[in-house]
């Protein structure tokens, strides 16, 4: 059970909300209503870094491929080494 800084009942129904979609044709739906396109890239974006930072690729390969910062790259890698390991556990499931 999740117990961290970010526990709150409106991130709960968030949450729930995205639980009961099912299918990609609904995730365009919600997050489209939900979400700036900026905004959706971005944490596309962030995704695809973890992915590849957790495949050992050099920062210059993922900002060449994703166009990701250095920042934002050493964002990710932190939350990798130090986070609540969501990114582990997506990457895990996706393979």
């Amino acid at each position: 059970m999740y117990s961290g800084k970010l526990k709150e009942e409106i991130l709960d129904k968030l949450f729930e909300a995205i639980l009961v979609l099912q299918n990609i044709d609904e995730c365009y739906q919600f997050f489209e209503d939900l979400c700036t396109v900026a905004e959706l890239k971005s944490l596309a974006q962030r995704l695809e870094v973890a992915k590849m930072l957790v495949e050992n690729r050099t920062y210059l390969e993922i900002t060449q491929y994703t166009g990701a910062s250095t920042a934002t790259i050493s964002r990710v890698k932190r939350a990798l080494n130090y986070g609540a390991d969501g990114y582990k556990l997506v990457l895990d499931r996706l393979d």
